[in-house]
C-alpha cells in the first residue's frame, strides 16, 4: 500500500517532468494587483534568498530550495500548482496550505505581501 505523503510525492514529480516536457506559459499579472519595486525589499526583509538563489537580490544565493530563475514563465509552482500570479500569492503567504507537506515553511507573510513578492517574482522572465 502507498502511504498517501508518497503518493503526493510521486504525482508532483510527474508533474515536473510534465512541464519540464511543454512549453512554460505562466499567466501573466495583467489583473493582478501587487508592487514589484516593494516586493523585491519583501523578499530580502523575510530572508528569502537564505533558501533561493533569486537574480536581482544580493546575496540571494541559498541551495535549500530551488532558484528563482524566471520563475515568472513557469507554468507549476512547486511541481503541482499551477503558476498564476493569485496561485503564487497564495503558495507564498500559505506555503502549507497550499501543498500540505512540502518544504517550504509558512514564514508569517501577510497576504499583501504575498501579492507584493509574487508582482516580483513575475517580473522574473
Amino acid at each position: 500500500m502507498v502511504r498517501p505523503t508518497t503518493r503526493l510525492l510521486i504525482v508532483a514529480l510527474l508533474a515536473v517532468t510534465a512541464a519540464a516536457c511543454e512549453p512554460g506559459k505562466a499567466a501573466g499579472p495583467d489583473n493582478f494587483t501587487g508592487d514589484a519595486r516593494r516586493g523585491s525589499d519583501l523578499v530580502k526583509q523575510y530572508q528569502c534568498g537564505t533558501c533561493h538563489d533569486i537574480p536581482g537580490i544580493a546575496g540571494a544565493d541559498g541551495n535549500v530550495g530551488p532558484p528563482l530563475h524566471r520563475i515568472g514563465t513557469r507554468t507549476y509552482i512547486a511541481g503541482y500548482i499551477q503558476n498564476s500570479p493569485d496561485n503564487m500569492a497564495d503558495w507564498i503567504e500559505d506555503p502549507q496550505r497550499a501543498l500540505p507537506g512540502n518544504a517550504m515553511p509558512k514564514m508569517g507573510i501577510s497576504q499583501k505581501d504575498a501579492r507584493d513578492i509574487a508582482a516580483f517574482l513575475y517580473t522574473l522572465k
